[in-house]
């Protein structure tokens, strides 16, 4: 049989230039709901890692101790901030409402690179619409997609 269909039991198949994954040079703001959203990954990878272990899986026991370490540099620079109340100009950690150009209302929580979601309306604090968002007041406007948007609402969500 030739050797190339003989799976390799030696380590053999984990690639010696296995990347880290590359981490933010932004500071690492955290919502309370994000900080726990990083601790609940760590926790998870470590009982993973520990599985792995067992199983003497060395590929799955590399990608579990390379994300790990990602998570626990995450956790070990995370600064937890919490937005100031009241919402008059927008910060880290609050939800905005936007008045589209077609009549619509579309909203956005400024929150920490790894908890971001946009389709769930979470967008990091470091993207360009946040950027254009931080530190205005209601009334005033963005351009987002190509189209003028108006601040309506400021308010801090529920954690």
């Amino acid at each position: 049989m030739s050797r190339a269909f003989v799976k390799e039991q030696d380590g053999a198949d984990i690639p010696e230039d296995f990347p880290e994954r590359p981490v933010s040079a932004h500071p690492n703001f955290v919502t309370a709901r994000g900080l726990r959203q990083i601790e609940t990954e760590v926790h998870a990878l470590e009982a993973r890692r520990e599985q792995a272990r067992r199983d003497e899986d060395k590929p799955t026991l590399t990608g579990i101790e390379r994300d790990l370490r990602y998570w626990q540099q995450r956790k070990a620079s995370a600064r937890l901030t919490e937005p100031e109340s009241p919402a008059q100009k927008i910060r880290f950690g609050m939800r905005v409402a936007l008045q589209l150009h077609d009549g619509g209302e579309r909203q956005f929580v400024l929150v920490g690179e790894d908890e971001a979601d946009p389709a769930g309306g979470l967008i990091s604090w470091v993207s360009p619409v946040a950027q254009q968002l931080l530190g205005k007041e209601v009334g005033d406007e963005i351009e987002l997609q190509g189209h003028r948007a108006e601040i309506i609402r400021i308010d801090i969500p529920p954690a």
